[in-house]
């Protein structure tokens, strides 16, 4: 049960930041240009966004999470465990950015649900 709790807390959390980060840089915008003076005036005007900021912390808590995981769990369950974040992150984007996912998308989406599982099975 740990172990439950903790990925979900990484896939929640990174995925969560994410979705915030993505959410932030449509309010940005891109850079009109790849010089260094456009896009310093992107990444400034990013961090007046809150969702940036919302967005970072959460990444961070994920990024922890993941640190503690890879300390208990050999890298073969750990790293196939999160790519749950996928899965996540096709919801969070038709929920939370109204995105639209094509059928074929979902079922790359249900292919990594499936992986996971079996991958989470093998563990117990």
């Amino acid at each position: 049960m740990p172990h439950f709790i903790l990925f979900t807390l990484i896939v929640v959390a990174g995925t969560g930041g994410e979705l915030c980060v993505s959410r932030a840089m449509k309010v940005v915008g891109e850079a009109p240009s790849l010089r260094p003076a456009e896009v310093a005036k992107v990444i400034l005007r990013a961090l007046r966004v809150p969702w940036m900021w919302l967005g970072g912390g959460m990444m961070a808590v994920a990024f922890f999470a993941l640190l503690v995981a890879l300390s208990i769990y050999d890298v073969s369950f750990v790293v196939p465990v999160t790519a749950l974040s996928y899965v996540a992150g096709a919801f969070g984007g038709v929920v939370f950015l109204r995105e639209h996912v094509d059928f074929q998308r979902w079922i790359g989406v249900l292919l990594v649900a499936i992986g996971v599982t079996l991958v989470f099975l093998g563990k117990n």
